[in-house]
């Protein structure tokens, strides 16, 4: 009769329970990577290349989503969607005569909008990172926008780049403003962003 001792029906329980252990980890974290992905799109990638590592990156957009959840971003009433509505148009019809002008006009109109939204103005990177909470699909361009802004007040830019960052501003101020283009006219939005099924 071959029997097993007690010891080793033990030690192979625990090795099972603890292979079952990682294993039910390392799901957890595809898991949420993934959700991290989704809800970030480009953004995650950016995090990735600017810690360096995955797992800062994902504790970052964590912290991001946490910061902001505690925010109270609002909509913006019909009244004030047309009050600035009319201020980026009139800023636009300003271009061609003061471009420099109009672009820091542009950056004060999108910053206006996002207080009146509810997002606090620190620094520009925190303002970056809270955009990207809500709206990770145009963070890319408030970037760009504000890096052809610094290069146009050191007299680096041309009129084209300030032209192209009145045109990366006007996307951001478009989506905090909560125009929708017609082909996303009919998706549901939850705090300003499309969720797409």
């Amino acid at each position: 009769m071959n029997t097993i001792p007690i010891n080793t029906v033990i030690i192979v329980a625990v090795l099972i329970v603890v292979a079952l252990a990682i294993v039910g980890w390392a799901v957890t974290q595809r898991r949420r990577s993934l959700k991290l992905q989704h809800r970030f799109g480009p953004e995650y990638n950016h995090a990735v290349n600017e810690f360096g590592d995955k797992t800062k990156a994902e504790a970052e957009l964590t912290k991001r989503e946490q910061r902001v959840a505690r925010l109270n971003i609002i909509p913006i009433t019909a009244a004030d969607a047309a009050r600035f509505s009319n201020a980026w148009s009139a800023l636009q019809g300003r271009f061609v005569d003061n471009p420099k002008g109009v672009l820091a006009e542009a950056d004060l109109l999108v910053r206006e909008l996002m207080v009146k939204r509810g997002y606090p103005m620190g620094d520009f990177e925190l303002r970056a990172a809270d955009i990207s909470v809500d709206h990770p699909g145009v963070v890319k361009n408030y970037r760009a926008a504000q890096a052809i802004a610094v290069r146009g007040e050191r007299g680096e830019a041309d009129t084209e780049e300030l032209r192209k960052a009145v045109v990366h501003y006007h996307t951001l101020f478009d989506e905090l403003l909560g125009v929708v283009p017609a082909k996303l006219a009919s998706v549901p939005v939850v705090r300003g962003v499309p969720v797409r099924s």
